[in-house]
């Protein structure tokens, strides 16, 4: 009886030890899990707020100052501005005139690590698109983008990291509008700088409207400020009206020019109205605060919206207007049709 019990609590002991392995619960690492796999989702919800306390850094390169240029600046700033808010900080730079100080401004940009470039007419574009290939460049006041950027068959997408807005007014028009003024004239002397790829692709394209017209075309060009009065005084010699293009240098040098050509008697008609109020006494202008703001437009979706810059259309003023300066046409007898507006 005895032999048989001890057997009975050996049998017992057996079993209850086999019974509390068997019941030991899912290893204690399984339980804490659950958290660590619930901290993703509120990592991916804190994005989107880290996100929206962005502040974009965007670097602004001007050629030189002068009011056309200087209202495209302040279109730009002002759409961006009005966007963005104090999610963005805009450094406006300007190269006073020298396309070497333009490399120098965009290298700094680059260095900084810019989250975009604006650059202000064709040097500044061309020094920001030898400075990176990886951040968005907008242009503005750019009259021809496949011209300054050197772009085979552009047809209105760079396919790189630029876009922008073009300065450019339909040249056809241009060409009415002198002939309109100046029926009588048989010779015209353009006038542009050589080292501005931009003027010399609208000398091109303009010539043949102004043949059309019946007149002969003459070009001259000038290096920079320092010969440019000598260069105007030749141009108003052999020509009865002179046209000058879009063209930085001598919208920076448009009172030189003007102290040439008004005492001579020689009119000329310009690419824009604020080298016109400077020189001229007519033309068929864009705004360039207009375009300045648009190309803040588009800055705006590619910062914000993450819009690709390589696949933006360039875009194009929407409207021109016919103008004229008041004073220089007074000085030198000229009536204009009444659908000109005095440039104020």
């Amino acid at each position: 009886m005895k032999k048989i019990l001890a057997i009975l609590c050996a049998l017992s002991m057996i079993f209850a030890l086999c019974a509390c392995g068997g019941s030991a619960p899912a290893p204690a690492p399984a339980p804490e899990a659950a958290p660590e796999a619930a901290s993703e989702p509120a990592a991916e919800e804190a994005a989107p707020e880290a996100a929206a306390d962005k502040v974009f850094n965007v670097g602004v390169c001007q050629l030189v100052q002068h009011p056309a240029l200087d209202k495209a600046t302040e279109g730009f700033v002002d759409a961006l501005t009005e966007k963005l808010g104090d999610k963005v900080k805009i450094n406006v730079q300007n190269a006073s005139g020298d396309s070497a100080t333009c490399a120098t401004i965009v290298g700094t940009f680059v260095s900084d690590e810019a989250d975009l470039i604006m650059a202000n007419a064709t040097p500044a574009l061309q020094a920001a698109q030898a400075a990176t290939n990886k951040i968005p460049i907008l242009g503005t006041s750019i009259t021809e983008y496949g011209v300054a950027l050197g772009l085979d068959n552009f047809a209105g997408k760079t396919g790189i990291n630029v876009s922008g807005t073009s300065d450019l007014a339909p040249l056809d028009g241009q060409a009415d509008v002198l002939h309109e003024l100046f029926p009588d004239a048989a010779t015209v002397g353009i006038l542009y700088c050589s080292a501005e790829a931009n003027s010399k692709y609208q000398v091109e394209a303009i010539t043949p409207f102004l043949e059309a017209h019946g007149l002969k075309v003459n070009a001259y060009t000038f290096a920079d400020s320092n010969d440019v009065a000598a260069v105007t005084a030749t141009a108003c010699d052999e020509n009865d009206v002179l046209y000058i293009p879009t063209d930085n240098t001598a919208a920076n040098c448009a009172e030189a020019i003007n102290n040439v050509a008004l005492p001579a008697g020689v009119p000329i008609v310009c690419g824009e109205e604020n080298l016109c109020a400077g020189c001229g006494v007519a033309t068929l202008s864009i705004s360039y605060y207009d375009i300045g703001f648009a190309t803040g437009l588009m800055a705006f979706e590619i910062l914000a919206n993450g819009a690709d810059v390589s696949t933006m259309e360039i875009q194009y003023a929407p409207q021109f207007t016919k103008e004229f300066n008041a004073a220089n046409c007074e000085a030198l007898n000229i009536t204009v049709p009444e659908d000109y507006v005095a440039i104020g």
